[in-house]
């Protein structure tokens, strides 16, 4: 099978594609016929060897998680019923930017006819951590919200679902496109974090009381910006790292001033008490209160560019890879 490796931990042009062996599904699992995949930011940090306190991976090995497909084989244990059925899920151990990969059954979610793979695609991956972030936050509803890297592919959807629950939705981006982007998904107030003393504008926009929940997906030092923001008995979630690492934060701080502080080791699935699923968040994109924004469609072939693109941030929301 075709699949794209990274041969050694580096910059994006140590991604090859490759003949690899078809995998096995052992007990429990399924083989796919991978079709489309997602691609998120972290993946990019991944590939040059950083977050390994998180992800445990050594090349060669074939990236990718997420994916969307049709179940070709069955292992033991697995009712047959599944082949032939178009599904999304994730794959075992990364892998799933080949064509084909083994995802374990219990994880399979069918995609309804009436919904076209691309959307379950581009929404499982955000849409699930989106649905657990608004699962772990306090009450959205009449509250000030900041949302960084609000233009990104969970930014959108923490915009819609933000906007939905009736928040005062502030977005916060990089250049003029980002700002039309997420002001048309539902946003109140748009502001360029490349502006010196950007958080003066959010604080403005706040009647300078601060804000009440902040979903900060930018990390670093906008993300320490972002933490500045937030009021005293706040609330405030470091789970993006696009700019080199999570959110700077003083841990004393929060303390001090009662700020709940979340980080990316709570949405780990293995350390949540959750009742989200993914058929959850196909249900939301299917009501409508999840529309993911789709940029641009890669073909296997050039992964090497879009993780480019994705590092560059020219994307307006989600990337994805088209296997076959």
């Amino acid at each position: 099978m075709r699949a794209a490796v990274v041969t050694k931990f580096g910059e994006a042009d140590v991604i090859e594609v490759q003949d690899w062996p078809v995998p096995v599904a052992d007990a429990g699992e399924v083989l796919v016929d991978i079709e489309l995949t997602d691609l998120i930011f972290v993946e990019t940090a991944i590939r040059k060897g950083e977050h390994g306190g998180f992800f445990d991976v050594t090349p060669p090995y074939i990236p990718g998680n997420s994916f969307g497909g049709t179940v070709r084989e069955v292992g033991a244990d697995v009712d047959e019923k599944w082949i032939g059925r178009r599904v999304i899920g994730r794959t075992v151990d990364f892998g799933a930017h080949a064509e084909v990969g083994v995802a374990a059954v219990a994880g399979l979610v069918e995609v309804p006819e009436d919904l076209n793979l691309e959307r379950a695609v581009a929404a499982a991956g955000d849409g699930f951590t989106t649905l657990l972030l608004e699962q772990l936050s306090p009450d959205l509803q009449g509250k000030e919200v900041l949302i960084t890297a609000a233009a990104g592919g969970m930014g959108v959807l923490l915009v819609q679902v933000a906007h939905k629950a009736g928040a005062h939705v502030i977005a916060a981006a990089r250049g003029q496109a980002k700002l039309d982007l997420v002001k048309a998904q539902g946003a109140d107030v748009v502001i360029d974090y490349s502006v010196e003393g950007w958080q003066k504008l959010v604080l403005e926009a706040t009647n300078n009381e601060g804000i009440d929940i902040a979903f900060e997906g930018a990390g670093g030092a906008l993300g320490a910006t972002a933490f500045s923001t937030v009021k005293d008995g706040g609330w405030f979630s470091a789970h993006g790292a696009p700019s080199g690492g999570f959110a700077q934060y003083d841990p004393s701080e929060a303390e001090r001033r009662r700020i709940t502080v979340k980080g990316i080791q709570d949405l780990r699935i293995g350390n949540l008490k959750t009742t989200i699923t993914s058929a959850d968040v196909l249900q939301r994109v299917s009501q409508g209160d999840l529309t993911p924004v789709i940029d641009r469609t890669f073909t296997l072939d050039q992964l090497a560019e879009a993780h480019t693109a994705l590092e560059s941030r020219s994307l307006l929301g989600k990337a994805l890879i088209r296997i076959r």
